[in-house]
């Protein structure tokens, strides 16, 4: 046979094929009928892998199996996502545990965030609250996260990702510590600046201390002084306050020229990071779990088996329901080796149906799903 000979034959298969999709899902949607009248969930898993089980020994041949796997797996997702939509339009409302408000309340809030005063997380809450902003600092990330869950503060201010230097791990972890949500996020520019004593001289600095990633943030420009020590502290405005505690004119900190007006500090160098648009994004999280009328970002996190096409089966379920993606970040699940949980951002609020939708399936094949906060 020549090429369209073949392609004609393949023409003629694919079209039976579609007529026997067509048929299949005729088929599942009186299953998803049928599960909605004796209220049994979509996903079967033990039905599913027993089919799989079948489809294999139907085959002929390891790349046959694994194909007829790989494509049986595909219709069983087609399958459920099918039914998930069939229970939205009967009613069954996917339950969120989310409740919708019009705005955030902001007037006598207490914020809490962590580092010293002069901190960029401290900049960011005046940013997003104003500056009569009731205002307290504590020493790590997950006291802010602490302070909120406990009700000691109504919002924590803490980094999530940076656009030099990337995602704050540690704060990913956090997310899923605590159950706290996010009701908002704030974008604030990065402007480190060299600060020492006054009087101080550059050519007399041995030692510089800032943030890891601030460290990271101006490498170019420090590594030009590969006589000066860096070391890391916990925050820009620490590393501030502790040149000016210590009176050492050979130390300097990398942080905001606000820090260094705050502890009256001299700028010995400005903008020494070397991404000029270098933008920290600060997540703003609260213990209530609410999300505002016109919110526009979903935050979800989520564990998958590790076996292959899980990922890619799981995220299908935003492509059906014309969602879309807009960030993914894994993190190692603590005493799981090569297992992960996985963060997502999508757009949208969790008042549409097709949202809804998309949720509700990835919280039934999914485990331990949860939804981070609806926010803009």
């Amino acid at each position: 046979m020549d090429l369209q000979e073949i392609r004609g034959k393949l023409d003629v298969i694919d079209g039976q094929l579609v007529r026997l999709l067509e048929e299949r899902l005729s088929l599942c949607a009186d299953v998803a009928e049928y599960k909605l009248a004796i209220g049994k969930p979509v996903l079967d898993k033990e039905r599913e892998e027993h089919k799989i089980r079948e489809v294999r020994d139907l085959a002929a041949g390891s790349f046959a199996k694994d194909a007829a796997e790989e494509m049986f797996r595909q219709m069983m997702t087609v399958s459920r996502r099918l039914q998930y939509r069939i229970l939205q339009e009967h009613g069954v409302r996917y339950d969120t545990g989310f409740r919708v408000v019009d705005s955030l309340p902001k007037e006598g809030a207490r914020i809490v965030y962590q580092g010293v005063e002069g901190a960029y997380s401290h900049a960011a809450a005046l940013a997003y609250f104003g500056s009569g902003a009731d205002c307290r600092n504590v020493k790590t990330w997950d006291d802010a996260m602490s302070a909120v869950e406990k009700g000691e503060a109504d919002y924590a201010v803490i980094p999530i990702e940076n656009s030099s230097a990337g995602a704050v791990s540690d704060n990913y972890d956090l997310l899923t510590a605590h159950s706290n949500v996010i009701v908002a996020e704030i974008f604030l520019p990065v402007n480190h600046a060299l600060l020492g004593l006054p009087g101080a001289d550059i050519s007399g600095i041995s030692t510089v201390y800032s943030h890891p990633q601030a460290l990271m943030q101006c490498s170019q420009y420090l590594n030009r002084h590969r006589e000066w020590k860096q070391i890391s502290v916990e925050n820009t405005a620490a590393a501030a306050r502790k040149v000016l505690r210590d009176g050492d004119a050979s130390q300097a900190a990398v942080a905001s020229e606000t820090a260094g007006r705050l502890y009256g500090l001299a700028v010995l160098a400005s903008s020494v990071n070397h991404n000029k648009d270098n933008t920290t994004r600060f997540l703003i999280l609260s213990r209530d779990k609410v999300y505002c009328r016109g919110a526009g970002k979903i935050s979800i996190c989520f564990e998958l088996p590790h076996r292959s096409g899980s990922l890619y089966n799981m995220l299908g379920n935003f492509i059906y329901n014309n969602v879309n993606m807009v960030m993914i970040e894994s993190r190692p699940i603590p005493g799981h080796s090569w297992e992960y949980r996985f963060f997502v951002d999508i757009e949208g609020n969790l008042g549409d149906p097709n949202i809804r939708n998309a949720l509700r399936a990835i919280s039934e094949e999914a485990a331990n799903m949860r939804i981070l906060g609806n926010y803009s």
